[in-house]
């Protein structure tokens, strides 16, 4: 029998893809047959919006330096929301014509517009590159040729990936990652925000946190069908992926504690005392604490879904976004 493994972005836009056909993710969205929607319809699940999620990482590195409130900041931050929002569509679009055949294997992604043949190859490769194309003028315009380079470097990385580095033990985890903190650090070009130490250190621990989440998920809920889903599964163990996650969950935590504490990180940034910023990492250690027990329990498969309906996430977060907003800009 031949084997079908699918490629993927470095964005994993594939929560569905996490579950076996007989153990569907509780938290993936309810797909539709190809020929219930309409066009526009089609086109904007395309698109994947769900992913865009993501992207608000923009907003973060403005948001720390107390920057949010000048009109000149936020409208870089939404324009920068906008060019990802657009260039990872793209890249999406790209990536479902390279996985179109081997999507129609899968229980939930032979649903997908180009894999379902709703929407042609033609068509998708030219609006994956008309958005692609888009992102990297407005990138220009929004922060200069650094933010251009970090665009073309995403673009670059996202290829890599769908065809070589997703078969890579490890580095493939990384280049997932990696995903992540350029969309943090395209925050701080944009806005044109220092980015501290501390800051990078934050993003890039959780975002390898999430992405070993995921890779755990999909190891436990896949079962002995996990390669032909991710070849690369092969190449792991759980004790591996379990070492990881608390690797990088304690990591995490170190490093936002230090950012949350040292002088130069967002305590540099408060113009009274310094609690209330010292105080959110009650909330984000909780969060990290409460997403390993979902893993722990066989969830966290598909990460944006979590962020999106998980209440208990958005109660962490609501308490966290209380104390930072206190501290920074009361």
């Amino acid at each position: 029998m031949v084997r079908r493994v699918a490629t993927e972005s470095p964005d994993e836009p594939t929560g569905p893809s996490a579950q076996g056909p007989d153990t569907p993710s509780p938290l993936a969205p309810a797909t539709s047959p190809p020929g219930s929607a309409g066009p526009a319809r089609v086109v904007l699940r395309s698109l994947r919006p769900r992913q865009w999620v993501k992207n608000l990482l923009v907003f973060v590195a403005p948001a720390a330096a107390g920057k949010l409130g000048h009109a000149g900041t936020i409208g870089h931050s939404i324009a920068a929301f906008a060019i990802f929002s657009a260039v990872a569509s793209g890249m999406y679009l790209v990536n479902d014509v390279l996985d179109a055949e081997a999507d129609r294997h899968h229980p939930e992604k032979r649903h997908r517009p180009v894999a379902a043949g709703r929407i042609g190859t033609s068509q998708a490769l030219t609006m994956g590159s008309v958005l692609v194309a888009g992102g990297f003028v407005g990138a220009w315009f929004t922060g200069g040729w650094r933010l251009g380079l970090l665009m073309v470097l995403y673009v670059a990385i996202s290829s890599a990936y769908s065809i070589w580095v997703k078969n890579i033990a490890v580095v493939e985890l990384a280049s997932v990652a990696s995903g992540f903190v350029l969309r943090a650090v395209a925050g701080g070009i944009a806005t044109h925000v220092p980015l501290s130490d501390w800051f990078l250190a934050v993003t890039s621990f959780v975002a390898m946190f999430i992405v070993t989440g995921k890779r755990f998920a999909e190891y436990r809920n896949l079962g002995e069908g996990r390669e032909t889903h991710r070849r690369v599964l092969r190449d792991y163990t759980p004790s591996f992926l379990q070492s990881t996650l608390t690797l990088t969950a304690t990591g995490a935590v170190t490093a936002y504690c230090l950012w949350a504490f040292d002088r130069s990180g967002l305590a540099s940034q408060t113009s009274h005392h310094p609690l209330w910023t010292q105080l959110t990492v009650v909330p984000f250690a909780i969060s990290v604490l409460h997403v390993l027990r979902v893993l722990d329990a066989g969830g966290g498969a598909a990460p944006e879904e979590l962020a999106l309906r998980d209440r208990w996430l958005h109660v962490f977060g609501a308490v966290w976004l209380l104390f930072f907003l206190i501290g920074i800009y009361a």
